[in-house]
């Protein structure tokens, strides 16, 4: 694996382990000579991110929406900074760009990425794989609404293990390693 895209947070939250886990992410893949794709900015723990990798020495491409360059603070460190024309641009370029994702705590902006990859997964348009990182329980209600949503009949349970969850990243970067995708098919009727 030569480059995970990580979604997170242009914030850092209330709780100071989002940080502390958000610099143990970034560390953890330049340690491994993964490099790191991510939102391109410099505040939130997406600059933590980061700012870890490279302090590690690692490979940090940043990839921002020209409308954001100002409000997110475009990170003038990185190796490289890709500036696209839009949102959907940006994340079709993250996406090229990486043969994983990882996401971190976030708002709706990191809850729409991951969701945009998720559904390119379950639909085949990509075969790569995806982990959340599940600092204290952030992720906890999600999973409990993809449960609810195979309850329900909207999503197969195979379409929800597409995501691989668990608070240590070792853990995810070891289930990267043995990923292999499904050949489910989507619809249920």
């Amino acid at each position: 694996m030569r480059r995970i895209c990580v979604f997170c947070g242009s914030s850092t939250g209330n709780d100071p382990v989002y940080a502390e886990h958000a610099t143990a992410v970034g560390k953890l893949l330049a340690q491994r000579g993964i490099g790191v794709v991510y939102g391109g900015g410099r505040v939130g723990i997406m600059g933590v991110v980061a700012d870890a990798a490279l302090a590690e020495g690692g490979e940090v491409i940043g990839v921002i929406p020209k409308h954001l360059m100002r409000a997110e603070i475009a990170h003038d460190g990185l190796t490289e900074l890709h500036v696209t024309a839009d949102m959907h641009e940006r994340k079709a370029k993250m996406a090229e760009l990486a043969d994983g994702f990882l996401a971190l705590p976030g708002g709706a902006g990191t809850l729409e990425e991951l969701a945009e990859v998720w559904t390119w997964a379950q639909l085949g348009l990509h075969a790569k794989p995806i982990g959340l990182v599940d600092t204290a329980g952030y992720f906890r209600p999600l999973r409990d609404f993809a449960d609810h949503m195979v309850t329900e009949g909207f999503l197969r349970p195979q379409h929800r293990d597409l995501i691989f969850v668990d608070p240590d990243p070792v853990v995810l970067l070891e289930s990267f390693a043995s990923y292999r995708p499904q050949a489910t098919p989507k619809w249920t009727d």
